[in-house]
Protein backbone atom coordinates (compact mmCIF):
# COMPACT_ATOMS: atom_id res chain seq x y z
CA UNK A 1 0.00 0.00 0.00
CA UNK A 2 1.27 3.54 -0.76
CA UNK A 3 2.69 5.91 2.16
CA UNK A 4 1.26 8.89 2.10
CA UNK A 5 3.53 11.94 3.00
CA UNK A 6 2.74 14.03 5.71
CA UNK A 7 1.97 17.00 3.28
CA UNK A 8 1.70 20.98 3.78
CA UNK A 9 -1.87 22.42 3.12
CA UNK A 10 -2.24 26.10 2.39
CA UNK A 11 -5.06 28.65 1.66
CA UNK A 12 -6.26 28.73 -1.90
CA UNK A 13 -8.57 32.34 -2.35
CA UNK A 14 -11.10 31.08 -5.27
CA UNK A 15 -14.32 32.53 -7.16
CA UNK A 16 -17.14 30.61 -8.19
CA UNK A 17 -17.42 30.55 -12.50
CA UNK A 18 -20.40 28.34 -13.07
CA UNK A 19 -22.52 26.12 -11.79
CA UNK A 20 -24.80 23.68 -12.84
CA UNK A 21 -27.72 21.26 -11.60
CA UNK A 22 -27.01 17.17 -11.64
CA UNK A 23 -30.23 16.30 -9.89
CA UNK A 24 -32.75 17.97 -7.41
CA UNK A 25 -30.32 18.24 -4.30
CA UNK A 26 -27.13 18.07 -6.20
CA UNK A 27 -25.55 21.11 -7.92
CA UNK A 28 -21.92 21.19 -9.09
CA UNK A 29 -19.95 24.60 -8.63
CA UNK A 30 -16.45 24.74 -10.91
CA UNK A 31 -14.30 27.12 -8.80
CA UNK A 32 -11.34 29.22 -10.31
CA UNK A 33 -8.50 31.02 -9.14
CA UNK A 34 -4.62 32.30 -9.16
CA UNK A 35 -4.04 30.48 -6.50
CA UNK A 36 -4.71 27.05 -8.30
CA UNK A 37 -1.48 26.92 -9.74
CA UNK A 38 0.16 25.34 -6.67
CA UNK A 39 -2.92 23.22 -5.59
CA UNK A 40 -1.43 19.70 -6.23
CA UNK A 41 -3.49 16.53 -5.64
CA UNK A 42 -3.69 12.68 -7.44
CA UNK A 43 -7.40 12.80 -6.98
CA UNK A 44 -9.34 9.84 -5.85
CA UNK A 45 -11.44 10.90 -2.66
CA UNK A 46 -9.22 13.95 -1.75
CA UNK A 47 -10.85 16.12 1.15
CA UNK A 48 -10.76 19.86 1.28
CA UNK A 49 -11.73 22.07 3.86
CA UNK A 50 -14.43 25.22 2.42
CA UNK A 51 -14.82 28.61 3.65
CA UNK A 52 -18.00 30.17 3.28
CA UNK A 53 -19.30 33.57 3.90
CA UNK A 54 -22.95 34.45 5.52
CA UNK A 55 -25.26 36.21 3.62
CA UNK A 56 -24.80 39.73 3.21
CA UNK A 57 -20.87 39.17 3.31
CA UNK A 58 -18.85 39.62 -0.25
CA UNK A 59 -15.76 37.21 1.39
CA UNK A 60 -15.49 34.43 3.77
CA UNK A 61 -13.90 36.16 7.09
CA UNK A 62 -10.99 33.84 7.97
CA UNK A 63 -7.96 35.25 9.16
CA UNK A 64 -4.88 33.96 6.71
CA UNK A 65 -3.16 37.15 7.60
CA UNK A 66 -2.64 35.39 11.07
CA UNK A 67 -0.34 32.29 9.80
CA UNK A 68 -0.27 29.28 11.56
CA UNK A 69 -2.18 31.02 14.67
CA UNK A 70 -5.03 31.59 12.02
CA UNK A 71 -7.97 28.56 13.60
CA UNK A 72 -7.84 30.28 16.95
CA UNK A 73 -8.54 33.92 15.64
CA UNK A 74 -11.79 32.14 13.40
CA UNK A 75 -12.63 30.57 16.58
CA UNK A 76 -12.49 33.71 18.47
CA UNK A 77 -14.69 35.65 15.35
CA UNK A 78 -18.65 36.33 16.32
CA UNK A 79 -20.65 33.52 15.35
CA UNK A 80 -22.44 35.78 12.48
CA UNK A 81 -19.11 36.80 11.19
CA UNK A 82 -17.04 33.66 11.05
CA UNK A 83 -16.96 31.58 8.23
CA UNK A 84 -19.14 28.63 7.86
CA UNK A 85 -16.40 25.99 7.45
CA UNK A 86 -17.37 22.64 5.79
CA UNK A 87 -15.66 19.50 4.71
CA UNK A 88 -15.58 18.91 0.72
CA UNK A 89 -14.07 16.15 -1.51
CA UNK A 90 -12.96 16.76 -4.48
CA UNK A 91 -15.22 16.06 -7.69
CA UNK A 92 -12.17 16.92 -10.47
CA UNK A 93 -9.17 19.05 -11.19
CA UNK A 94 -8.95 20.26 -14.82
CA UNK A 95 -5.44 22.06 -15.96
CA UNK A 96 -5.07 22.96 -19.71
CA UNK A 97 -2.56 25.15 -21.76
CA UNK A 98 -4.02 28.62 -22.11
CA UNK A 99 -6.67 28.03 -19.98
CA UNK A 100 -7.14 28.38 -16.09
CA UNK A 101 -7.00 25.75 -13.82
CA UNK A 102 -10.38 24.62 -12.16
CA UNK A 103 -11.39 22.28 -9.57
CA UNK A 104 -15.59 21.00 -9.15
CA UNK A 105 -16.97 20.45 -6.30
CA UNK A 106 -20.36 18.54 -5.98
CA UNK A 107 -22.70 19.88 -3.44
CA UNK A 108 -25.70 17.90 -1.89
CA UNK A 109 -28.83 20.54 -0.96
CA UNK A 110 -30.21 19.34 2.08
CA UNK A 111 -33.21 21.29 3.22
CA UNK A 112 -33.42 23.14 0.09
CA UNK A 113 -36.30 21.88 -1.47
CA UNK A 114 -40.23 22.56 -0.60
CA UNK A 115 -41.54 20.20 2.05
CA UNK A 116 -38.02 19.19 3.14
CA UNK A 117 -38.33 17.43 6.80
CA UNK A 118 -34.91 19.29 7.89
CA UNK A 119 -34.24 22.73 7.32
CA UNK A 120 -31.11 23.74 4.99
CA UNK A 121 -28.22 24.45 6.10
CA UNK A 122 -25.60 27.61 5.95
CA UNK A 123 -23.76 25.22 2.76
CA UNK A 124 -26.80 24.47 1.32
CA UNK A 125 -28.31 27.39 1.21
CA UNK A 126 -24.71 29.23 -0.04
CA UNK A 127 -24.90 26.49 -2.81
CA UNK A 128 -28.00 26.74 -4.22
CA UNK A 129 -27.41 30.27 -4.81
CA UNK A 130 -24.28 30.12 -5.51
CA UNK A 131 -23.63 32.65 -8.57
CA UNK A 132 -20.61 33.24 -10.94
CA UNK A 133 -18.28 35.91 -9.13
CA UNK A 134 -18.97 34.70 -5.17
CA UNK A 135 -15.76 34.02 -3.53
CA UNK A 136 -14.38 31.56 -1.02
CA UNK A 137 -11.46 30.38 0.55
CA UNK A 138 -10.09 26.56 0.84
CA UNK A 139 -7.57 24.72 2.42
CA UNK A 140 -6.00 21.93 0.26
CA UNK A 141 -3.04 19.96 -0.40
CA UNK A 142 0.17 21.67 -1.47
CA UNK A 143 1.77 18.04 -2.36
CA UNK A 144 -0.31 15.60 -4.36
CA UNK A 145 -0.04 12.80 -2.28
CA UNK A 146 -0.88 13.13 1.50
CA UNK A 147 -2.93 12.40 4.13
CA UNK A 148 -5.98 13.60 2.74
CA UNK A 149 -6.58 10.87 0.36
CA UNK A 150 -7.63 7.62 1.81
CA UNK A 151 -8.48 5.33 -1.48
CA UNK A 152 -5.22 3.08 -1.06
CA UNK A 153 -5.56 -0.52 -2.22
CA UNK A 154 -2.53 -2.37 -1.39
CA UNK A 155 -1.07 -3.32 -4.90
CA UNK A 156 -2.53 -7.09 -4.75
CA UNK A 157 -5.88 -6.02 -4.79
CA UNK A 158 -8.33 -8.05 -7.08
CA UNK A 159 -11.64 -6.42 -6.48
CA UNK A 160 -12.55 -3.61 -5.43
CA UNK A 161 -15.43 -2.62 -3.32
CA UNK A 162 -17.38 0.50 -2.58
CA UNK A 163 -20.49 1.91 -0.38
CA UNK A 164 -20.99 5.47 -0.41
CA UNK A 165 -24.59 7.65 1.12
CA UNK A 166 -25.13 10.71 -1.41
CA UNK A 167 -22.52 13.17 0.28
CA UNK A 168 -19.66 10.82 -0.58
CA UNK A 169 -20.99 10.07 -3.91
CA UNK A 170 -18.77 12.68 -5.57
CA UNK A 171 -15.43 11.26 -3.85
CA UNK A 172 -17.17 7.74 -5.42
CA UNK A 173 -17.42 8.83 -8.97
CA UNK A 174 -14.07 10.39 -9.04
CA UNK A 175 -12.77 7.36 -7.47
CA UNK A 176 -14.49 5.35 -10.46
CA UNK A 177 -12.98 7.53 -13.06
CA UNK A 178 -9.73 6.93 -11.91
CA UNK A 179 -9.75 2.85 -11.89
CA UNK A 180 -7.77 1.69 -14.40
CA UNK A 181 -8.66 -0.72 -17.26
CA UNK A 182 -9.71 -4.34 -16.19
CA UNK A 183 -10.31 -3.49 -12.67
CA UNK A 184 -13.21 -5.39 -11.07
CA UNK A 185 -15.29 -3.04 -8.89
CA UNK A 186 -18.68 -3.89 -7.28
CA UNK A 187 -20.32 -0.49 -6.14
CA UNK A 188 -23.35 0.78 -3.91
CA UNK A 189 -23.99 4.27 -4.46
CA UNK A 190 -27.05 5.90 -2.55
CA UNK A 191 -29.16 8.88 -3.84
CA UNK A 192 -31.89 11.41 -2.25
CA UNK A 193 -34.15 10.90 -5.22
CA UNK A 194 -34.42 9.27 -8.79
CA UNK A 195 -33.11 12.38 -10.23
CA UNK A 196 -30.11 12.15 -8.69
CA UNK A 197 -28.79 9.40 -10.11
CA UNK A 198 -25.53 10.29 -12.67
CA UNK A 199 -24.25 8.31 -15.39
CA UNK A 200 -20.58 7.98 -14.73
CA UNK A 201 -17.71 7.20 -16.56
CA UNK A 202 -15.15 4.31 -15.70
CA UNK A 203 -13.02 2.41 -17.56
CA UNK A 204 -13.00 -0.47 -15.13
CA UNK A 205 -15.22 -3.58 -15.19
CA UNK A 206 -17.57 -2.04 -12.70
CA UNK A 207 -21.17 -3.19 -11.37
CA UNK A 208 -22.66 -0.09 -10.31
CA UNK A 209 -26.37 -0.25 -8.24
CA UNK A 210 -28.08 3.07 -7.07
CA UNK A 211 -30.43 2.63 -3.76
CA UNK A 212 -32.80 5.58 -3.73
CA UNK A 213 -34.27 6.13 -0.24
CA UNK A 214 -37.66 6.18 0.30
CA UNK A 215 -39.17 4.89 -3.15
CA UNK A 216 -39.42 1.18 -1.60
CA UNK A 217 -35.61 0.50 -1.84
CA UNK A 218 -33.70 -1.82 -0.04
CA UNK A 219 -31.36 0.12 2.85
CA UNK A 220 -27.86 -0.07 2.26
CA UNK A 221 -26.94 -3.07 4.60
CA UNK A 222 -29.73 -5.04 3.05
CA UNK A 223 -28.84 -4.43 -0.67
CA UNK A 224 -25.02 -5.77 0.69
CA UNK A 225 -25.99 -8.91 2.67
CA UNK A 226 -28.47 -9.83 -0.23
CA UNK A 227 -25.96 -8.95 -2.88
CA UNK A 228 -23.19 -11.81 -4.05
CA UNK A 229 -19.52 -10.65 -4.55
CA UNK A 230 -17.46 -12.25 -7.44
CA UNK A 231 -14.74 -14.16 -5.73
CA UNK A 232 -11.68 -12.35 -5.04
CA UNK A 233 -8.55 -13.83 -2.85
CA UNK A 234 -7.35 -10.05 -2.03
CA UNK A 235 -10.81 -7.51 -2.07
CA UNK A 236 -10.05 -4.02 -1.26
CA UNK A 237 -13.38 -1.90 0.64
CA UNK A 238 -14.34 1.78 0.95
CA UNK A 239 -16.69 2.50 2.58
CA UNK A 240 -17.53 6.47 3.28
CA UNK A 241 -20.96 8.71 4.71
CA UNK A 242 -22.93 8.46 7.81
CA UNK A 243 -21.14 7.28 10.30
CA UNK A 244 -23.38 5.14 12.07
CA UNK A 245 -24.29 3.40 8.72
CA UNK A 246 -20.32 3.75 8.00
CA UNK A 247 -19.78 1.51 10.74
CA UNK A 248 -22.59 -0.96 9.99
CA UNK A 249 -21.62 -1.57 6.55
CA UNK A 250 -17.76 -2.01 7.87
CA UNK A 251 -18.75 -4.73 10.55
CA UNK A 252 -20.57 -6.46 7.52
CA UNK A 253 -17.60 -6.77 5.83
CA UNK A 254 -15.96 -7.74 8.07
CA UNK A 255 -18.13 -9.92 10.35
CA UNK A 256 -19.93 -11.18 7.39
CA UNK A 257 -17.94 -11.26 5.00
CA UNK A 258 -14.81 -12.14 6.41
CA UNK A 259 -12.65 -9.09 4.90
CA UNK A 260 -9.10 -8.16 6.88
CA UNK A 261 -10.22 -4.98 8.82
CA UNK A 262 -6.97 -3.79 7.22
CA UNK A 263 -8.12 -3.68 3.72
CA UNK A 264 -11.19 -1.93 4.36
CA UNK A 265 -10.99 2.39 4.49
CA UNK A 266 -13.94 3.94 6.47
CA UNK A 267 -14.62 7.12 6.76
CA UNK A 268 -17.87 9.07 8.59
CA UNK A 269 -18.73 11.93 6.96
CA UNK A 270 -21.02 13.40 8.75
CA UNK A 271 -23.51 12.11 12.22
CA UNK A 272 -26.76 11.74 12.21
CA UNK A 273 -28.16 14.95 14.50
CA UNK A 274 -24.96 16.65 14.67
CA UNK A 275 -23.68 19.86 13.06
CA UNK A 276 -20.14 19.83 11.48
CA UNK A 277 -19.38 22.48 14.25
CA UNK A 278 -20.41 19.92 17.08
CA UNK A 279 -18.64 17.46 15.38
CA UNK A 280 -15.56 19.22 15.03
CA UNK A 281 -15.96 20.04 19.05
CA UNK A 282 -15.98 16.85 19.63
CA UNK A 283 -12.65 16.19 17.83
Amino acid sequence: MTTAVAAPFRFFSLQVVRTRRLGPSVVRITFAGDDLRTFRSDGHDQSLSLFLPHPGQSEPAVPIELGDFWWQGWRELPDDVRAVMRSYTLRSLRRGPGEPDEIDIDFVLHGVQPGAPVPAGPASLWASRAAAGDRVVLIGPAVADNRAIRFRPPEDTDLVVIWADETAVPAASAILEQLPSGTRAHVWLEAGQAGDIQDLATEADADVTWLVRGTGSPTALTALKDAELPDAQAPYVWIAGESGQVKEVRRHFVGERGIDRRRITFVGYWRQGLSEEQLRAEE
